[in-house]
């Protein structure tokens, strides 16, 4: 679904080796290229390491700047030890909405069972949408393709605007 309204969007990557410069990012790439074909516009960009602090320092810079309408974030949603993106992510929500990570379980399930493995959330802080998404280009496109429909709408109604239809 194309955004019928002008939204901007933030894409924060999470990794360790992509943060010293070991690793390409990828999945960022892929997250941004499908964002503006949905029709929204790049404000940020950024690649931090698997770092709590980090991580939420800059999902409470952005989503509390109000010139983002929905941050994504990439990686540390797994299991290793290292994976902590859904803990940092919870630390500055307002509130969750659980629905966004059930339906890209639910739905990446049926091409790869290690779906199961993803603990990525949802939710939004200052009237700004916030999805974890998995690391992978793959993990990226499956999950972008699943919630594109509802990114829109839940942006207007968590910022109480008239632009519902």
């Amino acid at each position: 679904m194309i955004s019928k309204h002008s939204y901007n969007f933030g894409l924060l990557t999470i990794s360790d080796s992509g943060h010293i410069g070991t690793r390409k990012d990828n999945s960022g790439d892929v997250a941004v290229e499908a964002m503006i074909k949905l029709g929204y516009t790049k404000i940020y960009r950024d690649m931090v390491p698997d770092e709590i602090d980090m991580i939420s320092s800059k999902l409470i810079e952005w989503s509390d700047n109000g010139k983002v309408d929905v941050i994504l974030t990439t990686g540390g949603t797994g299991v290793s030890p290292r994976d902590r993106t859904p803990e940092a992510t919870k630390l500055v929500l307002d509130y969750e909405i659980p629905g966004i990570p059930e339906a890209i379980r639910v739905e990446t399930r049926k091409f790869t069972e290690m779906s199961m493995l993803t603990r990525g959330i949802a939710g939004i802080r200052s009237k700004c949408l916030i999805v974890n998404l998995p690391g992978s280009p793959k993990g990226v496109l499956e999950g972008l393709s699943i919630i594109s429909g509802v990114i829109n709408h839940t942006i207007a109604l968590c910022q109480d605007t008239d632009q519902l239809h």
